[in-house]
């Protein structure tokens, strides 16, 4: 069970705890200072990501000093969990209404809208979290390439993130100024900073999920289609056996995998 579990969630998981969602929260003129600059300033992950790149040619004993720090203070700010699409969904049945947006990350790559980023609201029509991304301007969110905000139902949202699943998109929750949990995203390895910067630069930005990914062996048929879609390096194939493995050391649970194996060898099961 991680840390925020323990410490947000009162033992259990910390992203399935109401209070965690609260309308209240976003009253906090810090936070929702926070909010603001985050979407106001997308060129800050890349330049982010650049400095940890620096940090990670500095010597072993200079990062081990340096990473926990830069890590502790993420956790207080902006911290994410990896999802499976089971738990999005008991996370969107506590919701009333969803914010559909750009993915920061994506503006950030590729310098293009891409939507992929759900805001959670506990109040119909969005609630404060569209309230507060209507006020800011300047930003990519209402550039002239963008088509403004959607407002989905918890149901509209689900479906959307099962296409995210079958497209091999990974999951993930985040937090803005902890334990306020302000929206979901869909990740991939190549345009998303927090994996970046998790796997590529060894970073972490965020918490494994509450699983692990188990093969049946005498399901499996070899066939390595799980191997498009994983983004963490958890698969290994014996040429021998013609059998996939998963790597427990490496899986983070995310359960993509599921949705390409074709004959449903792949279970999720808890993380112990």
């Amino acid at each position: 069970m991680c840390q925020f579990c323990h410490q947000h969630g009162e033992g259990k998981k910390w992203y399935l705890r109401a209070a965690n969602y609260s309308e209240e929260l976003l009253n906090d003129v810090k936070r929702r200072r926070y909010i603001e600059h985050f979407f106001r300033h997308p060129e800050g992950l890349p330049s982010g990501a650049a400095n940890l790149t620096r940090l990670n040619k500095m010597p072993a004993i200079v990062r081990g000093m340096i990473i926990p720090v830069l890590v502790g203070r993420q956790k207080q700010h902006h911290y994410g969990q990896v999802l499976p699409l089971e738990d999005v969904a008991d996370v969107l049945s506590m919701t009333t209404s969803v914010v559909r947006l750009a993915c920061i990350c994506r503006h950030s790559t590729l310098k293009k809208e891409a939507r992929y980023c759900y805001g959670l609201s506990l109040a119909p029509g969005g609630g404060k979290i569209l309230e507060i991304l209507n006020e800011l301007d300047d930003t990519f969110l209402h550039g002239p390439e963008t088509g403004g905000l959607e407002v989905l139902t918890p149901e509209e949202a689900l479906a959307a993130f099962r296409k995210h699943d079958d497209d091999g998109l990974c999951h993930t929750i985040w937090t803005f100024q902890t334990p306020f949990i302000g929206g979901i995203c869909n990740c991939d390895r190549a345009d998303c900073q927090a994996l970046n910067i998790s796997l590529n630069l060894r970073t972490p930005v965020m918490f494994r999920a509450e699983y692990l990914a188990h093969i049946d062996e005498d399901a499996c048929t070899g066939c390595r289609e799980c191997f498009s879609v994983c983004h963490f390096g958890a698969l290994e194939h014996s040429h021998t056996s013609k059998i996939t493995r998963i790597n427990p050391q490496q899986c983070y649970g995310c359960g993509v995998c599921r949705a390409v194996c074709p004959t449903g060898a792949i279970e999720l099961f808890d993380r112990i």
